[in-house]
C-alpha cells in the first residue's frame, strides 16, 4: 500500500470538518494530485459532496457497524486509485459508543488502525487561548491517536488568529491555517444534515469558492507532508451484505438517495446487475428484475409527488404480488398506507404494509442498531445478524398490524423490541443496513 493519508477531525460536531474537508478535496484536485474520500461513520449525504469535489466515489468507514476485515478492504479499495486519501471523521474525534477497543464507530478508531495522522479542525469563535488547552487535551488522551497539526476556523481577526496560534505553537503543535469567519462558505441544511449535493444547481462554484479558501489560507503542502502511508494490509473483497438478488430494481432519485456505496459496490461484485428507477419521474420498477430495493432519502418532501406517481405506485403493486419488495426508511414511509407532511396534509402511499408515518409531531431516532431478522427476506435468512443504524425524524402514528421485520437492540445489546413490517413478499424498516453481523450480534 503506497498511498497516504490523513483523517480531519475535530473536537465536535459542527466545527467545520465537512467545510475543510470539501476545500482540501477540491484544491488538491485542481493541483491534479489523485485525491479520494472517506467518511467516518453511518453518513450518506458528506460522502456525496466528497465524491462531487474528487470525481470518484466516497466510502463509508464504520468501526462498529463493519468487520475489521470489510474496514480493511474498503480502506485498500478508496487508497488504490489515489496518491492522498482523506478520511472525514464524525461528531468529535473520540466520540461514539461504548464498545470493545477498536469497535466504538469513533474516529480516532479509524486514525488508530489505520495510523493514519489526524488534521484537527477547532471552531475558535468565542474563546482564544482556552483552544490550546482542547488541542493539548486532544493530543495526549489517546497515544494511538496523533495529532500532526491543528486548523483553526470561524477567526474574527488577525488578532484572534494571533492568539489562538501562538498558544497552540508552544505546545509544539503545529498550525496549518486559518479559517476567517464567512457566512458564505457554510453550506445549506435540513432536518438530516446538508440539503444533498444533487440538489445545488451552484454546486461546482460552492467547491470553487471552498478550493480558494483553502488555497488562501490553509499550507496544503504542510498538510500533504504531513499525510502518512495508510497500514492496510492487501486484502480480497469482502461483501457487506449479500445480494438481494440476480437483477435487482434499486429507485434513485431526490426521494430516494441513501444507498450506500460499498453496499452497491459488493452486490456488483457478487454478479448482480443493479437497475435504476425513478418514482418521482413515475416510472415502475423495471421489467424482468427479480427483487424491488427502495432505498431511504427525503420521500416527505416529495410526498405529494409520490401520491399523484400512479404508474409507480400500481407497478410496484403488481411487482410485489410475486416478487420480493424492501424498504429502508424512507422507503418503509412509502410502502405504508399514507405520509403525513410536516403541515399535517395527508398523502396516500402504496399501502404495501399496513403503517402510516408521519411528521407532525417530528422526534429524532438516532442510534446504531444490531438487527436479527424474524423471517427469510432480501436482507438474509431468518435469524441472520446485521448491522446497521436508524437516523429519522418521522414516527408512526399507526402501526399497522403486519408482522415484524426484525427485533432490534442498540449498540450495547440492550434490546428494543420488534421493529418494521412484512407482508407477502413486501419488507420494510426505518433501519439502514450496513453490514453482515457476527455470531454474537
Amino acid at each position: 500500500m503506497t498511498a497516504r493519508g490523513i483523517v480531519v477531525a475535530a473536537p465536535r460536531s459542527g466545527s467545520g470538518k465537512t467545510t475543510v474537508t470539501l476545500g482540501l478535496l477540491a484544491a488538491l484536485r485542481r493541483r491534479g494530485i489523485a485525491v479520494g474520500a472517506a467518511k467516518a461513520g453511518p453518513d450518506y449525504i458528506d460522502a456525496a459532496f466528497h465524491a462531487a469535489a474528487t470525481g470518484a466515489a466516497s466510502v463509508n468507514l464504520d468501526s462498529w457497524a463493519m468487520p475489521p476485515a470489510l474496514l480493511d478492504a474498503l480502506a485498500g479499495e478508496a487508497a488504490g486509485a489515489a496518491d492522498l486519501l482523506v478520511v472525514e471523521g464524525v461528531m468529535g474525534l473520540f466520540d461514539g459508543i461504548a464498545g470493545p477497543p477498536g469497535r466504538s464507530g469513533t474516529t480516532a478508531d479509524l486514525a488508530a488502525r489505520f495510523r493514519l495522522p489526524v488534521l484537527l479542525v477547532v471552531d475558535i469563535a468565542g474563546q482564544s487561548q482556552t483552544a490550546a488547552a482542547v488541542v493539548r487535551g486532544l493530543a495526549t488522551h489517546d497515544k494511538a491517536v496523533r495529532i500532526a497539526g491543528v486548523v483553526l476556523n470561524r477567526v474574527g481577526s488577525e488578532r484572534h488568529r494571533a492568539l489562538v496560534a501562538d498558544a497552540i505553537a508552544a505546545l509544539g503543535m503545529p498550525v496549518f491555517g486559518a479559517v476567517p469567519r464567512d457566512a458564505a462558505l457554510a453550506m445549506p441544511e435540513r432536518h438530516l444534515g446538508l440539503v444533498q449535493a444533487s440538489e445545488h444547481a451552484d454546486l461546482a462554484a460552492r467547491l470553487d469558492r471552498l478550493a480558494a479558501m483553502t488555497e488562501r489560507h490553509l499550507d496544503l503542502d504542510a498538510i500533504m507532508a504531513a499525510a502518512a502511508p495508510l497500514a492496510v494490509a492487501a486484502s480480497d473483497p469482502v461483501a457487506a451484505l449479500p445480494p438481494p438478488g440476480q437483477r435487482i430494481a434499486l429507485a434513485a432519485d431526490a426521494a430516494f438517495s441513501f444507498a450506500y456505496p460499498h453496499v452497491l459496490a459488493g452486490w456488483r461484485r457478487a454478479g448482480a446487475e443493479i437497475v435504476l428507477f425513478s418514482p418521482l419521474a413515475d416510472e415502475p420498477p423495471p421489467a424482468g428484475c427479480d427483487v424491488c430495493w427502495l432505498p431511504g432519502g427525503y420521500p416527505e418532501l416529495h410526498a405529494g409527488m409520490l401520491a399523484a406517481a400512479h404508474r409507480f405506485r400500481d407497478g410496484l403493486r403488481r411487482f410485489a404480488q410475486g416478487r420480493p419488495v424492501h424498504g429502508e426508511c424512507g422507503g418503509y414511509m412509502v410502502l405504508g398506507e399514507g405520509l403525513e407532511d410536516a403541515a399535517g396534509g395527508r398523502h396516500e402511499m402504496t399501502g404495501l404494509l399496513g403503517h402510516t408515518t408521519g411528521f407532525a409531531q417530528r422526534k429524532l431516532h438516532l442510534g446504531y442498531r444490531g438487527a436479527r431478522l424474524s423471517a427469510d427476506g432480501p436482507l438474509g435468512p431468518a435469524g441472520s445478524a446485521i448491522r446497521g443504524h436508524e437516523f429519522h425524524y418521522s414516527a408512526l402514528i399507526a402501526p399497522g398490524n403486519d408482522a415484524s421485520f426484525a427485533e432490534l437492540a442498540d449498540a450495547q445489546g440492550h434490546r428494543l423490541g420488534a421493529a418494521g413490517g412484512r407482508r407477502g413478499h413486501v419488507t420494510g424498516t426505518f433501519f439502514h443496513a450496513i453490514a453482515k453481523g457476527g455470531a454474537d450480534d
